[in-house]
């Protein structure tokens, strides 16, 4: 949708609000509703918003420790900048329409480093640099509930049911049942420009998959963030909650966000090689060899809860080891595509709760590591990855990956110091959160019988 489209539509009396949008570190929308015609007259150039938003928990808590603001200096304002190109109807809001922003300093008039938007610009760019465009795409998985956010709340999130009563993967008959959700979901997304290929059940009961067309980095982890976005507002206007918790229950399989990549020179597929072993290029090669070397770096980006660590268990399609293998689900690295033009390095590390655009930006600097420090790739591995002893971990707890993040001289050398220390703090916050509560394990374990 372009201004003119929005104009028009506001004088016929089809769209009368504009959803204007940040993401914040959790990857979720935050905003402002605007009046279209104050958002024609003078918001498409830009608005404010406190820059707290980005120095926030899950809950919304103002934590300390943030050198980019806090309550001594006073909570001010960034500036909301929209990215007109990602302006776009809403349609399962009526009368509405949605544009991302980008966060600019209000003093400076540079973009903020981390925020996410500009984490994923700034590897974009150094690839540009390059000659090359990364392409991507996110799968998301999530569960669907036979009840809404509000009685699940309500009801202290106990007798939790999904809205279906047995493993679900690919079951035509079971999604049948769903399609009063899912349907609205697919056909929305595409109508909002968020280019949807299929939705498909998952391996587990109420677990879902939604699958969105493979595009440029940017493009792909704003796509990701809308639909994610859109997921849990259809499913409660049908009655329903939708949860990206990767581990809700420790007998379930969890919700990935498997993470598709490549570089592009122009129209052509720079991983492919159709006289190399895989058709894998040299250029691939270290790329991935990157993904390999630098994967504990970034884990906290790809897991960034202390429930996120929960999902990673053999025998559930999560993986447990860093390592690469062709076409092999048990393994943190899947070559996807081999032989065709379409070969990419699939990461299965993420969980269904990681910030895109966090994710996507980590992964490209791993590989542009690679490529710069011109690693060499070890031979896949087959067979069973869960039980090699050989193959390194990725790490067990968001403590250990939050210290293997502080030292990441890689990480630091491609975000900034800034940027690494603030998403530092971040999982810091997270786990001092989880370290000062009492869990129902621990009054069920100990209540009687410590």
């Amino acid at each position: 949708m372009t201004l003119d489209d929005l104009q028009a539509q506001y004088e016929i009396g089809e769209i009368d609000t504009v959803l204007v949008c940040m993401v914040d570190m959790q990857g979720r929308l935050m905003g402002k509703r605007f009046h279209a015609s104050n958002f024609l007259e003078s918001a498409w150039k830009e608005t404010h918003c406190c820059n707290y938003l980005l120095a926030t928990d899950l809950e919304m808590a103002t934590p300390d420790g943030y050198k980019s603001t806090s309550w001594a200096a006073g909570y001010g304002d960034y500036v909301m900048k929209p990215d007109i190109s990602t302006l776009r109807p809403v349609p399962w809001l009526e009368g509405t329409a949605m544009v991302l922003c980008d966060i600019i300093d209000h003093h400076t008039h540079e973009p903020v480093p981390h925020s996410p938007r500009q984490m994923l610009k700034a590897q974009i760019a150094r690839l540009d640099d390059m000659g090359l465009t990364p392409m991507m795409a996110t799968e998301l998985e999530f569960f669907l509930f036979e009840k809404s956010f509000d009685e699940i709340r309500k009801s202290s999130f106990r007798d939790l049911a999904p809205i279906s009563g047995y493993n679900e993967d690919y079951n035509i008959l079971q999604t049948t049942r769903e399609e009063h959700v899912m349907r609205p979901i697919r056909n929305h997304l595409v109508a909002a420009g968020v280019p949807v290929e299929n939705s498909k059940g998952e391996a587990e009961t109420g677990q879902e998959e939604l699958n969105i067309r493979y595009a440029d980095a940017l493009a792909c982890a704003d796509n990701h963030t809308i639909a994610k976005h859109a997921v849990k507002e259809i499913a409660q206007m049908n009655g329903h909650a939708a949860t990206f918790l990767p581990k809700w229950r420790a007998d379930k399989v969890g919700s990935a966000a498997h993470v598709h990549q490549s570089l592009f020179k122009g129209d052509t597929n720079v991983f492919h090689d159709a006289d190399a072993k895989l058709t894998m290029s040299d250029t691939m090669k270290s790329y991935v060899a990157g993904l390999i070397k630098y994967a504990p770096d970034m884990t906290v980006f790809m897991a960034p809860y202390v429930n996120s660590y929960k999902r990673f268990l053999p025998g559930t399609f999560a993986p447990t080891k860093i390592a690469w293998s062709v076409d092999n689900r048990t393994a943190g690295y899947r070559l996807v595509g081999d032989g065709t033009k379409g070969v990419r390095i699939e990461c299965r590390i993420p969980g269904s709760d990681i910030n895109p655009y966090l994710a996507c930006a980590a992964q490209l600097a791993a590989g542009i590591a690679g490529m710069e420090e011109g690693l060499s790739l070890e031979d896949p591995v087959t067979g069973d990855v869960y039980g090699m002893e050989n193959i390194p971990e990725i790490p067990h707890t968001l403590r250990d990956a939050t210290e293997t993040l502080r030292g990441s001289d890689m990480l630091r050398k491609a975000m900034g110091d800034d940027v690494i220390d603030h998403y530092t703090r971040c999982a810091e916050v997270e786990q001092e959160a989880f370290d000062s509560a009492v869990t129902d394990w621990e009054l069920q374990r100990g209540f009687e019988r410590a």
